[in-house]
């Protein structure tokens, strides 16, 4: 029998201690859920992934959209436990697929299997891992983009999961990516027509509105709901879809 809880890994990292634990939540039928911590923040949680998946289907379903003909590589910024990648690989339109993560450790996890959907990840010819920092990557701040092994490559579709929102940060480094001239460098790496998805852990934000309707041709925010089995009500998040 499992213990009720488990820390399966812990590394320290230049962003502090992340650790991998699972746990067995009782009052839920004894499901086992499987967590990310950075320090004191949650990174992921298998218990909510309605909105990261979500993240991936309003994002190909825009791209497949703006390219109705074309097979679709595509960038996610965050690895996670993985959905959001997953979710991109069962589009039938993807054809290759690039995830970059800043915590290694993370990468690793899936790459040992330690995490339920990392086996499926790894053994996808279309998927692979790119360990850097996301928002130097997305400026090409040391001259290397998403892929780097392609540095001039461009994508139909970036779809970031990183920072709790626009204005709740993980590190307060990824602040200025959020502002025009940085989301406008960015879209260098986008095809014309190209989609650029963000999921927001708040309400839609008028602000950060305003300046995607500057930088890209049209943008929409769609509100997700999704039960809360811990507060025992639905909560929501906000995924933002924008075309350059």
């Amino acid at each position: 029998m499992r213990p009720q809880f488990e820390e399966l890994d812990y590394q320290q990292t230049p962003l502090g201690e992340v650790i991998l634990r699972r746990r067995t939540m009782q009052t839920l039928g004894d499901l086992e859920i499987y967590e990310i911590m950075l320090g004191a923040d949650f990174l992921m949680s298998s218990l909510f992934t309605v909105v990261e998946e979500a993240l991936s289907e309003l994002g190909l379903a825009a791209a497949a959209r703006s390219f109705p003909e074309q097979r679709l590589d595509v960038v996610v910024g965050g690895l996670g436990l993985g959905y959001t990648a997953k979710t991109a690989l069962d589009h039938l339109s993807l054809k290759k697929l690039i995830v970059v993560d800043y915590l290694k450790p993370v990468i690793d996890w899936h790459e040992q299997g330690l995490v339920p959907l990392g086996q499926g990840l790894v053994d996808d010819e279309r998927c692979s891992f790119e360990h850097g920092d996301f928002f130097q990557r997305a400026v090409k701040a040391q001259g290397v983009g998403f892929d780097s092994a392609m540095p001039d490559a461009k994508y139909h579709a970036i779809l970031l999961d990183i920072d709790h929102s626009p204005a709740h940060l993980l590190n307060d480094q990824h602040a200025a990516f959020y502002r025009e001239d940085e989301l406008r460098k960015m879209t260098e790496q986008l095809h014309p027509g190209g989609i650029f998805a963000l999921w927001s852990d708040d309400p839609p934000e008028d602000s950060f509105m305003r300046t995607l309707t500057d930088v890209f041709s049209s943008c929409e925010t769609h509100v997700v709901p999704f039960e809360n089995p811990i507060l025992g009500r639905s909560s929501e998040s906000t995924v933002y879809v924008a075309k350059i």
